[in-house]
Protein backbone atom coordinates (compact mmCIF):
# COMPACT_ATOMS: atom_id res chain seq x y z
CA UNK A 1 0.00 0.00 0.00
CA UNK A 2 0.95 3.75 -0.39
CA UNK A 3 2.49 5.48 2.87
CA UNK A 4 2.35 9.01 1.53
CA UNK A 5 0.77 10.73 -0.75
CA UNK A 6 1.03 14.38 -2.33
CA UNK A 7 -1.62 15.80 -3.40
CA UNK A 8 -0.60 18.22 -6.21
CA UNK A 9 -3.45 20.39 -6.57
CA UNK A 10 -5.78 22.62 -4.72
CA UNK A 11 -9.50 23.57 -3.51
CA UNK A 12 -12.03 20.69 -3.18
CA UNK A 13 -10.55 18.42 -5.08
CA UNK A 14 -7.53 18.10 -2.94
CA UNK A 15 -9.99 18.48 0.40
CA UNK A 16 -11.81 15.51 -1.32
CA UNK A 17 -8.32 13.18 -1.98
CA UNK A 18 -6.78 14.10 1.06
CA UNK A 19 -10.26 12.75 2.74
CA UNK A 20 -9.83 9.22 0.93
CA UNK A 21 -6.34 8.89 1.63
CA UNK A 22 -7.19 9.10 5.94
CA UNK A 23 -9.90 6.36 5.73
CA UNK A 24 -7.19 4.21 4.25
CA UNK A 25 -4.69 5.35 6.76
CA UNK A 26 -2.35 7.03 4.14
CA UNK A 27 -0.34 10.18 5.28
CA UNK A 28 -0.70 13.11 3.31
CA UNK A 29 1.31 16.62 1.69
CA UNK A 30 -0.55 19.38 0.56
CA UNK A 31 1.32 21.86 -1.67
CA UNK A 32 0.50 25.04 -1.65
CA UNK A 33 1.31 28.58 -3.79
CA UNK A 34 1.58 32.07 -2.11
CA UNK A 35 -1.46 32.67 -3.42
CA UNK A 36 -3.01 30.16 -1.08
CA UNK A 37 -1.56 30.10 1.91
CA UNK A 38 -4.73 29.91 3.78
CA UNK A 39 -6.35 27.48 1.91
CA UNK A 40 -8.23 24.56 3.73
CA UNK A 41 -6.22 21.86 1.97
CA UNK A 42 -3.09 23.00 3.44
CA UNK A 43 -4.51 23.33 7.18
CA UNK A 44 -5.74 20.01 6.61
CA UNK A 45 -2.97 17.52 5.56
CA UNK A 46 -0.46 16.00 7.49
CA UNK A 47 1.85 18.31 5.99
CA UNK A 48 1.95 21.19 3.71
CA UNK A 49 4.96 22.77 1.29
CA UNK A 50 5.20 25.95 -0.49
CA UNK A 51 5.73 25.58 -3.99
CA UNK A 52 6.06 28.84 -5.47
CA UNK A 53 4.39 32.10 -6.11
CA UNK A 54 1.06 32.61 -6.69
CA UNK A 55 0.87 31.61 -10.72
CA UNK A 56 -0.19 28.61 -11.68
CA UNK A 57 2.66 28.41 -13.72
CA UNK A 58 5.38 28.87 -10.97
CA UNK A 59 3.42 26.75 -8.61
CA UNK A 60 0.87 23.93 -9.10
CA UNK A 61 2.25 23.71 -12.32
CA UNK A 62 6.25 23.28 -11.83
CA UNK A 63 7.04 20.17 -11.95
CA UNK A 64 10.37 20.25 -10.54
CA UNK A 65 9.07 21.88 -7.03
CA UNK A 66 6.11 19.55 -6.66
CA UNK A 67 8.71 16.66 -7.07
CA UNK A 68 11.44 18.26 -4.82
CA UNK A 69 8.02 18.57 -2.10
CA UNK A 70 8.02 14.56 -2.34
CA UNK A 71 11.82 14.29 -1.51
CA UNK A 72 11.78 16.81 1.25
CA UNK A 73 8.53 15.02 2.55
CA UNK A 74 9.20 11.16 1.82
CA UNK A 75 5.75 11.37 -0.39
CA UNK A 76 5.59 7.94 -2.44
CA UNK A 77 2.97 8.48 -4.66
CA UNK A 78 1.25 11.83 -6.31
CA UNK A 79 -2.44 12.34 -7.02
CA UNK A 80 -2.85 15.09 -9.63
CA UNK A 81 -6.81 15.62 -8.96
CA UNK A 82 -7.76 17.10 -12.01
CA UNK A 83 -6.86 20.12 -14.09
CA UNK A 84 -2.93 21.49 -13.44
CA UNK A 85 -0.87 18.65 -14.47
CA UNK A 86 -3.52 15.42 -13.99
CA UNK A 87 -3.65 14.55 -17.85
CA UNK A 88 0.64 15.63 -17.91
CA UNK A 89 1.89 12.46 -19.45
CA UNK A 90 5.79 14.24 -18.86
CA UNK A 91 4.85 14.47 -15.40
CA UNK A 92 3.27 11.27 -15.36
CA UNK A 93 6.67 9.63 -16.60
CA UNK A 94 8.94 12.18 -14.46
CA UNK A 95 7.35 10.94 -11.33
CA UNK A 96 8.00 7.20 -12.86
CA UNK A 97 11.63 7.97 -13.27
CA UNK A 98 11.95 9.14 -10.01
CA UNK A 99 10.38 5.99 -8.34
CA UNK A 100 7.20 8.01 -7.69
CA UNK A 101 3.67 6.25 -7.91
CA UNK A 102 1.68 8.49 -10.33
CA UNK A 103 -2.12 8.21 -9.54
CA UNK A 104 -3.51 7.92 -12.86
CA UNK A 105 -2.87 5.77 -16.15
CA UNK A 106 0.55 5.27 -17.73
CA UNK A 107 2.02 7.98 -19.84
CA UNK A 108 1.88 6.70 -22.47
CA UNK A 109 -1.60 6.37 -21.99
CA UNK A 110 -2.28 9.66 -21.27
CA UNK A 111 0.15 10.55 -24.50
CA UNK A 112 -2.12 8.10 -26.72
CA UNK A 113 -5.16 10.52 -25.49
CA UNK A 114 -4.35 13.41 -24.97
CA UNK A 115 -4.09 13.85 -28.57
CA UNK A 116 -7.68 14.18 -29.69
CA UNK A 117 -6.76 13.49 -33.23
CA UNK A 118 -4.73 10.38 -32.08
CA UNK A 119 -7.35 9.27 -30.07
CA UNK A 120 -9.86 9.50 -32.22
CA UNK A 121 -7.80 7.30 -34.87
CA UNK A 122 -7.07 4.57 -31.92
CA UNK A 123 -11.08 4.20 -30.91
CA UNK A 124 -11.65 3.75 -35.02
CA UNK A 125 -9.94 0.86 -35.08
CA UNK A 126 -11.10 -0.37 -31.80
CA UNK A 127 -14.57 -0.47 -33.18
CA UNK A 128 -15.91 2.23 -31.18
CA UNK A 129 -18.24 4.60 -33.18
CA UNK A 130 -16.65 8.17 -34.38
CA UNK A 131 -17.67 11.21 -36.00
CA UNK A 132 -16.69 11.88 -39.85
CA UNK A 133 -13.42 14.00 -39.37
CA UNK A 134 -9.93 14.60 -40.42
CA UNK A 135 -7.49 11.71 -40.10
CA UNK A 136 -5.19 13.63 -37.67
CA UNK A 137 -4.28 16.82 -37.62
CA UNK A 138 -4.96 18.78 -40.41
CA UNK A 139 -1.57 20.29 -41.90
CA UNK A 140 -2.91 23.09 -44.18
CA UNK A 141 -5.83 25.25 -44.74
CA UNK A 142 -6.43 23.85 -48.44
CA UNK A 143 -6.41 20.36 -46.94
CA UNK A 144 -9.27 22.20 -44.38
CA UNK A 145 -11.31 23.51 -46.70
CA UNK A 146 -11.22 19.96 -49.07
CA UNK A 147 -12.39 17.72 -46.23
CA UNK A 148 -14.61 20.23 -44.86
CA UNK A 149 -16.72 20.35 -48.12
CA UNK A 150 -16.61 16.76 -48.50
CA UNK A 151 -17.69 16.09 -44.91
CA UNK A 152 -20.37 18.92 -45.06
CA UNK A 153 -20.79 22.22 -43.13
CA UNK A 154 -21.23 22.96 -39.67
CA UNK A 155 -18.08 21.47 -39.10
CA UNK A 156 -15.84 21.86 -35.78
CA UNK A 157 -12.18 22.92 -35.63
CA UNK A 158 -10.48 21.70 -32.16
CA UNK A 159 -7.04 21.84 -30.74
CA UNK A 160 -5.11 18.45 -30.55
CA UNK A 161 -4.15 19.07 -27.28
CA UNK A 162 -7.35 20.72 -26.40
CA UNK A 163 -9.45 20.26 -23.22
CA UNK A 164 -11.94 22.45 -20.59
CA UNK A 165 -13.47 23.87 -24.10
CA UNK A 166 -10.34 25.23 -25.52
CA UNK A 167 -9.07 26.09 -29.18
CA UNK A 168 -13.34 24.82 -30.32
CA UNK A 169 -14.76 26.64 -32.79
CA UNK A 170 -17.90 25.89 -35.04
CA UNK A 171 -17.97 26.89 -38.43
CA UNK A 172 -21.28 26.97 -40.09
CA UNK A 173 -19.90 28.04 -43.95
CA UNK A 174 -16.45 28.22 -46.06
CA UNK A 175 -15.76 32.59 -45.97
CA UNK A 176 -15.30 31.08 -42.14
CA UNK A 177 -13.18 28.57 -42.10
CA UNK A 178 -9.82 30.24 -42.23
CA UNK A 179 -10.10 32.95 -39.70
CA UNK A 180 -11.83 30.18 -37.22
CA UNK A 181 -8.71 28.11 -37.74
CA UNK A 182 -6.72 30.69 -36.94
CA UNK A 183 -8.19 31.84 -34.28
CA UNK A 184 -8.46 27.80 -32.87
CA UNK A 185 -4.70 27.63 -33.27
CA UNK A 186 -3.98 30.75 -31.62
CA UNK A 187 -5.82 29.54 -28.73
CA UNK A 188 -4.22 26.17 -28.28
CA UNK A 189 -0.81 27.47 -28.57
CA UNK A 190 -1.89 30.00 -25.83
CA UNK A 191 -3.35 27.27 -23.83
CA UNK A 192 -1.46 23.55 -24.33
CA UNK A 193 1.61 25.08 -26.35
CA UNK A 194 0.42 23.32 -28.98
CA UNK A 195 -1.17 24.88 -31.79
CA UNK A 196 -2.49 21.22 -34.26
CA UNK A 197 -5.95 21.19 -34.86
CA UNK A 198 -8.65 18.76 -36.54
CA UNK A 199 -11.94 18.73 -38.14
CA UNK A 200 -15.03 17.07 -37.25
CA UNK A 201 -18.40 16.87 -38.17
CA UNK A 202 -20.81 18.90 -35.73
CA UNK A 203 -23.54 17.58 -34.50
CA UNK A 204 -26.60 20.06 -33.83
CA UNK A 205 -27.84 19.47 -30.44
CA UNK A 206 -26.59 16.45 -29.47
CA UNK A 207 -26.24 15.17 -25.74
CA UNK A 208 -22.97 15.42 -24.05
CA UNK A 209 -22.56 11.79 -21.88
CA UNK A 210 -19.70 10.38 -20.55
CA UNK A 211 -19.33 6.98 -19.12
CA UNK A 212 -17.09 6.69 -15.99
CA UNK A 213 -14.88 3.11 -16.24
CA UNK A 214 -12.13 1.47 -13.86
CA UNK A 215 -9.52 -0.39 -15.01
CA UNK A 216 -6.26 -2.10 -12.66
CA UNK A 217 -3.40 -3.16 -13.70
CA UNK A 218 -4.00 -6.62 -14.67
CA UNK A 219 -6.60 -6.13 -17.69
CA UNK A 220 -9.57 -6.04 -15.66
CA UNK A 221 -12.06 -2.97 -16.55
CA UNK A 222 -15.00 -2.08 -15.45
CA UNK A 223 -18.15 1.03 -16.23
CA UNK A 224 -20.41 2.53 -14.03
CA UNK A 225 -22.68 4.17 -16.14
CA UNK A 226 -22.95 7.63 -17.52
CA UNK A 227 -23.51 11.30 -16.93
CA UNK A 228 -25.14 13.69 -18.42
CA UNK A 229 -23.22 16.93 -18.74
CA UNK A 230 -25.17 18.44 -21.34
CA UNK A 231 -25.83 21.55 -19.31
CA UNK A 232 -22.67 23.77 -20.42
CA UNK A 233 -21.98 27.44 -20.99
CA UNK A 234 -19.32 28.44 -23.63
CA UNK A 235 -18.38 24.03 -23.91
CA UNK A 236 -18.07 24.52 -19.45
CA UNK A 237 -19.92 22.35 -17.53
CA UNK A 238 -22.72 23.97 -15.20
CA UNK A 239 -24.76 20.83 -14.07
CA UNK A 240 -24.60 17.05 -14.33
CA UNK A 241 -26.68 14.27 -13.84
CA UNK A 242 -27.22 10.73 -13.85
CA UNK A 243 -29.25 8.79 -15.01
CA UNK A 244 -29.49 10.74 -17.90
CA UNK A 245 -32.74 11.47 -19.10
CA UNK A 246 -32.42 9.79 -22.70
CA UNK A 247 -30.45 6.74 -21.30
CA UNK A 248 -32.11 3.45 -22.28
CA UNK A 249 -30.99 0.40 -20.86
CA UNK A 250 -29.95 -0.67 -24.19
CA UNK A 251 -28.28 2.27 -25.33
CA UNK A 252 -26.28 2.58 -21.55
CA UNK A 253 -25.03 -1.59 -22.73
CA UNK A 254 -24.04 -0.81 -25.68
CA UNK A 255 -22.09 3.07 -24.71
CA UNK A 256 -20.76 0.81 -21.75
CA UNK A 257 -19.06 -1.70 -23.68
CA UNK A 258 -17.45 0.72 -25.82
CA UNK A 259 -16.20 2.69 -23.03
CA UNK A 260 -14.74 -0.44 -21.75
CA UNK A 261 -13.38 -1.51 -24.97
CA UNK A 262 -12.03 2.07 -25.69
CA UNK A 263 -9.73 1.69 -22.17
CA UNK A 264 -8.61 -2.00 -23.30
CA UNK A 265 -7.19 -0.95 -26.82
CA UNK A 266 -5.32 2.15 -24.83
CA UNK A 267 -4.13 -0.13 -22.26
CA UNK A 268 -5.67 2.07 -19.73
CA UNK A 269 -5.44 1.59 -16.23
CA UNK A 270 -6.93 3.58 -13.01
CA UNK A 271 -10.33 6.21 -13.12
CA UNK A 272 -11.05 7.79 -16.53
CA UNK A 273 -13.77 8.86 -18.38
CA UNK A 274 -15.05 7.89 -22.29
CA UNK A 275 -17.07 11.61 -23.33
CA UNK A 276 -19.65 10.43 -26.57
CA UNK A 277 -22.06 12.84 -27.77
CA UNK A 278 -25.31 11.41 -28.57
CA UNK A 279 -27.88 12.65 -31.43
CA UNK A 280 -31.41 12.70 -31.31
CA UNK A 281 -31.84 9.39 -32.68
CA UNK A 282 -29.72 8.25 -29.78
CA UNK A 283 -26.53 7.02 -32.22
CA UNK A 284 -23.46 7.94 -30.23
CA UNK A 285 -19.87 9.29 -31.37
CA UNK A 286 -16.54 9.10 -29.33
CA UNK A 287 -15.28 12.23 -28.61
CA UNK A 288 -12.55 12.21 -25.97
CA UNK A 289 -11.32 10.58 -22.97
CA UNK A 290 -10.03 12.57 -19.76
CA UNK A 291 -7.12 10.37 -18.06
CA UNK A 292 -7.97 11.61 -14.28
CA UNK A 293 -10.81 12.26 -11.71
CA UNK A 294 -13.63 14.34 -13.20
CA UNK A 295 -14.98 16.97 -11.60
CA UNK A 296 -18.35 15.77 -11.54
CA UNK A 297 -17.35 12.34 -9.82
CA UNK A 298 -19.31 12.46 -6.68
CA UNK A 299 -23.00 11.87 -8.20
CA UNK A 300 -21.26 8.39 -10.33
CA UNK A 301 -20.67 7.60 -6.09
CA UNK A 302 -24.26 8.49 -5.02
CA UNK A 303 -25.84 5.94 -7.47
CA UNK A 304 -23.51 2.81 -7.00
CA UNK A 305 -21.83 3.62 -3.87
CA UNK A 306 -18.57 3.38 -5.22
CA UNK A 307 -16.02 5.29 -3.86
CA UNK A 308 -13.99 6.64 -7.06
CA UNK A 309 -10.85 8.07 -5.17
CA UNK A 310 -10.56 5.35 -2.80
CA UNK A 311 -10.42 2.60 -5.87
CA UNK A 312 -7.55 4.77 -7.57
CA UNK A 313 -5.33 4.36 -4.55
CA UNK A 314 -5.99 1.21 -4.31
CA UNK A 315 -5.25 0.43 -8.19
CA UNK A 316 -2.28 2.47 -7.69
CA UNK A 317 -0.94 0.68 -4.42
CA UNK A 318 -1.22 -2.29 -7.12
CA UNK A 319 -4.78 -4.12 -5.87
CA UNK A 320 -7.09 -5.91 -8.20
CA UNK A 321 -10.47 -4.35 -8.41
CA UNK A 322 -12.72 -6.32 -6.22
CA UNK A 323 -15.30 -5.30 -7.93
CA UNK A 324 -16.97 -6.92 -11.00
CA UNK A 325 -19.29 -5.31 -13.83
CA UNK A 326 -22.21 -7.50 -12.75
CA UNK A 327 -22.03 -6.07 -9.06
CA UNK A 328 -22.30 -2.37 -10.28
CA UNK A 329 -26.29 -1.36 -9.84
CA UNK A 330 -27.25 2.17 -10.43
CA UNK A 331 -29.73 3.49 -7.27
CA UNK A 332 -31.90 6.57 -7.78
CA UNK A 333 -30.75 9.57 -9.12
CA UNK A 334 -27.97 12.39 -8.23
CA UNK A 335 -27.51 15.86 -9.47
CA UNK A 336 -24.51 18.54 -9.17
CA UNK A 337 -24.52 22.21 -9.33
CA UNK A 338 -21.23 23.69 -9.61
CA UNK A 339 -21.38 26.44 -7.60
CA UNK A 340 -19.14 30.02 -8.39
CA UNK A 341 -17.45 32.55 -7.36
CA UNK A 342 -18.85 34.65 -9.83
CA UNK A 343 -21.58 37.71 -11.20
CA UNK A 344 -24.29 36.24 -13.56
CA UNK A 345 -25.34 39.36 -14.08
CA UNK A 346 -21.97 40.50 -15.42
CA UNK A 347 -21.38 37.90 -17.77
CA UNK A 348 -20.04 35.50 -14.94
CA UNK A 349 -17.29 37.84 -13.97
CA UNK A 350 -15.30 36.05 -11.51
CA UNK A 351 -16.10 37.53 -8.00
CA UNK A 352 -12.62 36.69 -5.74
CA UNK A 353 -13.03 38.38 -1.85
CA UNK A 354 -13.68 37.24 1.48
CA UNK A 355 -16.40 35.30 2.55
CA UNK A 356 -17.73 37.31 5.27
CA UNK A 357 -20.51 34.54 6.19
CA UNK A 358 -21.41 30.84 5.23
CA UNK A 359 -24.01 28.47 5.42
CA UNK A 360 -23.63 25.06 3.79
CA UNK A 361 -26.80 22.63 3.66
CA UNK A 362 -27.55 19.55 4.64
CA UNK A 363 -30.12 16.32 5.31
CA UNK A 364 -30.36 13.48 3.65
CA UNK A 365 -28.63 13.11 0.53
CA UNK A 366 -27.64 16.33 0.54
CA UNK A 367 -23.49 16.31 -0.48
CA UNK A 368 -21.50 19.47 -0.35
CA UNK A 369 -17.69 19.05 -1.72
CA UNK A 370 -15.61 22.29 -1.01
CA UNK A 371 -12.67 24.20 0.28
CA UNK A 372 -14.54 27.16 1.36
CA UNK A 373 -15.04 28.56 5.14
CA UNK A 374 -16.10 31.90 6.49
CA UNK A 375 -13.25 34.38 6.50
CA UNK A 376 -11.68 32.15 3.99
CA UNK A 377 -10.16 34.74 1.21
CA UNK A 378 -10.86 33.38 -2.32
CA UNK A 379 -7.74 34.32 -4.81
CA UNK A 380 -8.22 35.47 -8.16
CA UNK A 381 -5.72 33.65 -9.89
CA UNK A 382 -7.16 30.53 -10.44
CA UNK A 383 -10.95 29.03 -11.09
CA UNK A 384 -13.93 30.40 -9.73
CA UNK A 385 -15.37 27.22 -8.29
CA UNK A 386 -15.97 27.18 -4.84
CA UNK A 387 -18.26 24.15 -4.14
CA UNK A 388 -20.06 21.08 -5.81
CA UNK A 389 -23.61 20.93 -4.22
CA UNK A 390 -24.72 17.14 -5.31
CA UNK A 391 -28.53 15.99 -3.99
CA UNK A 392 -29.23 12.63 -4.39
CA UNK A 393 -33.03 11.12 -4.11
CA UNK A 394 -35.13 7.89 -4.98
CA UNK A 395 -35.21 9.27 -8.40
CA UNK A 396 -35.27 12.61 -10.61
CA UNK A 397 -38.48 14.24 -9.34
CA UNK A 398 -37.21 13.79 -5.85
CA UNK A 399 -33.28 14.44 -6.56
CA UNK A 400 -34.70 17.97 -8.16
CA UNK A 401 -36.49 19.05 -5.26
CA UNK A 402 -33.93 18.27 -2.62
CA UNK A 403 -31.90 20.81 -5.05
CA UNK A 404 -33.94 23.55 -5.08
CA UNK A 405 -34.05 23.40 -1.27
CA UNK A 406 -30.41 23.07 -0.73
CA UNK A 407 -29.89 25.88 -2.86
CA UNK A 408 -31.95 28.11 -1.26
CA UNK A 409 -30.29 27.19 1.80
CA UNK A 410 -27.23 27.93 0.44
CA UNK A 411 -25.61 30.89 1.73
CA UNK A 412 -22.27 32.40 0.62
CA UNK A 413 -22.03 36.44 1.66
CA UNK A 414 -19.20 38.73 0.94
CA UNK A 415 -18.86 37.68 -2.81
CA UNK A 416 -21.31 36.81 -5.75
CA UNK A 417 -22.00 33.27 -6.51
CA UNK A 418 -24.33 31.79 -9.50
CA UNK A 419 -26.55 29.91 -6.91
CA UNK A 420 -30.09 32.30 -8.02
CA UNK A 421 -28.44 31.02 -11.71
CA UNK A 422 -28.79 27.67 -10.40
CA UNK A 423 -32.06 27.92 -8.77
CA UNK A 424 -33.71 29.70 -12.44
CA UNK A 425 -31.92 26.42 -14.02
CA UNK A 426 -33.80 23.54 -12.63
CA UNK A 427 -37.17 25.45 -12.34
CA UNK A 428 -37.16 25.68 -16.52
CA UNK A 429 -40.01 23.61 -17.58
CA UNK A 430 -37.38 22.36 -19.97
CA UNK A 431 -34.81 20.94 -17.59
CA UNK A 432 -38.04 19.30 -15.37
CA UNK A 433 -38.51 17.26 -19.26
CA UNK A 434 -34.87 16.84 -19.35
CA UNK A 435 -35.19 18.32 -22.84
CA UNK A 436 -32.00 20.20 -22.56
CA UNK A 437 -28.55 19.86 -24.51
CA UNK A 438 -25.35 20.95 -25.57
CA UNK A 439 -26.60 24.34 -27.10
CA UNK A 440 -29.17 25.06 -24.37
CA UNK A 441 -27.68 27.44 -22.33
CA UNK A 442 -26.58 29.31 -25.58
CA UNK A 443 -29.87 29.48 -27.11
CA UNK A 444 -32.06 30.03 -23.94
CA UNK A 445 -31.01 33.71 -21.31
CA UNK A 446 -32.29 31.94 -17.89
CA UNK A 447 -31.52 35.27 -16.18
CA UNK A 448 -34.31 37.17 -18.32
CA UNK A 449 -36.73 34.36 -19.34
Amino acid sequence: MIKKVLIANRGEIAVRIIRACRELGIATVAVYSTGDSNALHAKIADEAVCIGPASSAESYLNMRAIISACEITGADAIHPGFGFLSENANFARTCEKCGITFIGPKPESIEMLGDKAQAKETMKNAGVPVILGSDGAVKDIESALSLAKEIGYPIMVKASAGGGGRGIRIVREESELEAQITNAKTEALACFGNDEIYIEKFIENPKHIEIQILADNYGNVIHLGERDCSMQRRNQKVLEETPSPVMTKELREKMGASAVAAAKVCGYRNAGTIEFLVDKDLNYYFMEMNTRIQVEHPITEAVTGVDLVRQQLLIASGERLDIKQEDIRLTGHAIECRINAENPEQNFRPSPGVINSLHIPGGLGIRVDSAAYQGYEIPPYYDSMIAKLICFGPDRESAIAKMKWALSEFIVDGVSTNIDFHLKLIRRQEFLDGNYDNGFLERVNILKD
